[in-house]
């Protein structure tokens, strides 16, 4: 026959893997805030340009040569400092990454800029696809790239 204390330490033990299986939940698809344009420049200095951009807006270029001219980030540095895991992971911030796609287009270079945005409200809730606020919205990025090539 099972003692009290067995009981109690299996239920403690079914609690715990309850709550982490909770915690390890999918996450749904995102949804991507999108920008396109022709541009009047070559592909090579529209990517140099979409580099630029995005490094100086905080993003770390994971992928910069892939097939199809791809661009892609991680995701961008709220704070320069040790506490920006801090800051996205538990206080409840927004997170965002960009993916950008570059070909060449009769008269230019087709852009297309996606920015995925994700926000929680507090420490324990998971992510959720959100709108971008302006400055890191797909428009603007495209603005800033335009503007780094000298085409606004």
């Amino acid at each position: 026959m099972k003692t009290s204390v067995e009981r109690l330490g299996w239920a403690a033990i079914l609690a715990c893997a309850g709550l982490l299986a909770g915690c390890a939940g999918l996450q749904g698809e995102r949804e991507w805030d999108t920008a396109e344009a022709v541009l009047a420049a070559p592909p090579d200095k529209v990517r140099e340009a979409v580099v630029e951009v995005l490094m100086e807006g905080g993003y770390e270029i994971v992928e910069a040569d892939l097939p199809g001219g791809v661009v892609k980030t991680e995701y961008r540095r709220e704070l320069h400092s040790p506490w920006n895991r801090l800051l996205v992971s538990r206080f409840g911030v927004g997170r965002s990454v960009v993916e950008s796609r570059i070909a060449p287009a009769e008269g230019g270079t087709h852009l297309t800029i996606r920015v995925g945005y994700e926000a929680k409200d507090r420490q324990w809730a998971s992510w959720e696809s959100a709108q971008p606020p302006l400055a890191q919205s797909a428009a603007n990025q495209l603005r800033l790239v335009k503007n780094a090539l000298g085409l606004l």
